[in-house]
């Protein structure tokens, strides 16, 4: 949860929610890092009125240092705006995201020509899994990762520490739930298709268009009904040696890849 109160999901660019402009992150050491980062921007730091230490206070002096603004609130305050109430440690930090921006601010901005290459999470639970996919397609060159508000883990120091850093700066997009981003994909013709087991269409060998979101589902159960509502099909990486599935991180770095490369030889 960012530092910032929650503001409607559709607004003009210059009114966007802090939700998709920063990326919260708690804890000394966390927050330390991000301060120690000159490749990063640090829009505010918040500490609790009764955080002390040492560690505290090097976060402050960096703060100075960098000319980033120290808010002081309640200890329970900082909880609810770390959205972590164990592991906050009294302080947290909202940093700028430059590549994340909202679903609809990237497909207005798209050229209704341009191919386009996209993930989207429809309820990945595991942080781990989440960092993974955003540092594979940030790797592979992927034009986004839609990242629902709901449903989805928070970008937090554990999405952080699993992607490697990468988080901060991968094309995440932002909207309230998979099926809204899915629906609003499907609006600006992009296709939609799942990444299922049980599909008719495989992944590496079918020619797939060049406008394409692949929607990647939940560790147990896969694709949610409300998102398959909003699906123009599935397609399956396809199995040998009596191998079920792919962890969903993994299944994300096969697919990330063929997506650059839409049309089968």
């Amino acid at each position: 949860m960012n530092a910032a109160a929650d503001q409607p999901a559709d607004r003009p660019a210059d009114q966007r929610s802090p939700k998709d402009t920063f990326i919260t992150v708690y804890g000394r050491k966390p927050v330390l890092e991000a301060l120690s980062d000159p490749t990063l921007t640090v829009d505010k730091v918040i500490a609790a009125d009764n955080a002390r230490g040492d560690s505290l206070s090097k976060i402050l002096s960096a703060a100075r240092g960098r000319n980033v603004p120290v808010r002081r609130a309640s200890a329970h305050r900082v909880k609810v705006l770390a959205g972590n109430g164990h592991h906050d440690q009294g302080v947290l930090a909202d940093v700028v995201a430059p590549e994340m921006r909202p679903v609809a601010d990237y497909l207005d901005a798209l050229d209704p020509q341009a191919p386009c290459a996209l993930f989207v999470l429809d309820a990945v639970t595991n942080p781990a899994n989440v960092g993974m996919v955003l540092r594979t397609a940030t790797a592979a060159g992927l034009d986004g990762v839609l990242v629902p508000r709901r449903g989805v883990p928070a970008i937090d120091p554990l999405v952080i520490k699993a992607s490697a850093g990468v988080a901060f700066r991968a094309p995440v997009l932002r909207a309230s739930t998979a099926a809204d981003g899915c629906a609003a994909l499907r609006a600006a013709g992009v296709t939609v298709l799942g990444l299922a087991g049980d599909a008719p269409r495989d992944l590496l060998s079918d020619e797939l268009p060049p406008r394409l979101a692949l929607v990647l589902g939940n560790e147990t159960d896969g694709l949610s009904a409300d998102v398959r509502a909003h699906l123009d099909g599935t397609v399956a990486i396809p199995m040998h040696a009596g191998v079920e599935s792919l962890n969903v991180a993994c299944a994300a770095a096969v697919a990330a890849y063929r997506l650059r490369h839409p049309v089968s030889g």
